[in-house]
């Protein structure tokens, strides 16, 4: 079996051994490498630096979870009400994602509505964020909405 210019460029010079069907193996097929070079004293030593993790464990057991989940489920007041809204957000997510899948199928309208998130993207920046006057706008603005949510406005 000769060896192709490609097998000769891909083993850096080294040619491959002729495969008979008495010698074949897949030791005949690797190229000879000298193990003897390779010894235990040579290989990377793991790093003296040991590092700990904090003494306090932060997490939660799955019994300490279950009973915040019973308290917080004994602390509504209006459960059907809740169990309503509940069952509206999952109805609304699966609707979103039918939607969102309906409309990445029609060909055009992906790359359309990328092209509108691009110029939506410029023109937030041009319009907030490149001058200084218009990011100071923009973070009283932050700091109104903030308000408004918390209820402190």
């Amino acid at each position: 079996m000769a060896a192709t210019a490609y097998s000769v460029a891909l083993l850096g010079g080294a040619r491959l051994p002729a495969v008979t069907g008495a010698t074949r193996s897949a030791s005949a097929l690797l190229p000879r490498r000298n193990l003897h070079s390779l010894r235990l004293q040579d290989a990377p030593r793991p790093s003296l630096l040991r590092v700990k993790a904090a003494s306090d464990d932060t997490s939660a057991s799955g019994d300490e979870i279950i009973e915040d989940l019973k308290g917080k489920w004994e602390a509504i007041e209006d459960k059907p009400t809740f169990l309503l809204y509940s069952g509206g957000a999952v109805v609304a997510l699966w609707l979103t994602t039918v939607v969102v899948g309906a409309i990445n199928s029609v060909p055009l309208l992906p790359k359309l509505l990328e092209l509108v998130g691009l110029g939506y993207t410029g023109w937030f920046v041009y319009r907030y964020l490149l001058f200084k006057e218009s990011r100071k706008e923009l973070a009283t603005d932050i700091e109104s909405l903030k308000k408004k949510i918390a209820g402190t406005e």
